[in-house]
């Protein structure tokens, strides 16, 4: 008997309670800064979700997308950031 997927379980639950509060903070956040980063935490989040879950399923294919989802979101965070900050993406 394995302690592996009560392991796997537990964190896909904490993480996934980790999701609600940053969609709760990308709602509710006071500040433009405050989404932001609720933003970024929230693919960090995503991200470390489809790898436990790739374990869990034993599925190589899944880290190919946490790979996606992390590229992703940076990129969209920064250029967000250079929106926010200057009111344009490209120069």
């Amino acid at each position: 008997m394995s302690i592996l997927p009560y392991a796997l379980s537990f964190c896909m639950f904490c993480i996934t309670i980790s999701m609600l509060l940053c969609l709760y903070r990308i709602v509710i956040g006071p500040s433009i800064v405050d989404r932001l980063l609720a933003l970024d935490t929230l693919f960090l989040n995503a991200t470390c979700l489809i790898v436990v879950l790739g374990i869990y399923w034993v599925s190589t294919s899944m880290f190919e997308g946490a790979l996606l989802v992390a590229m992703l979101g940076f990129v969209s965070t920064a250029a967000l950031a250079r929106y926010f900050t200057s009111g344009h993406v490209i120069d």
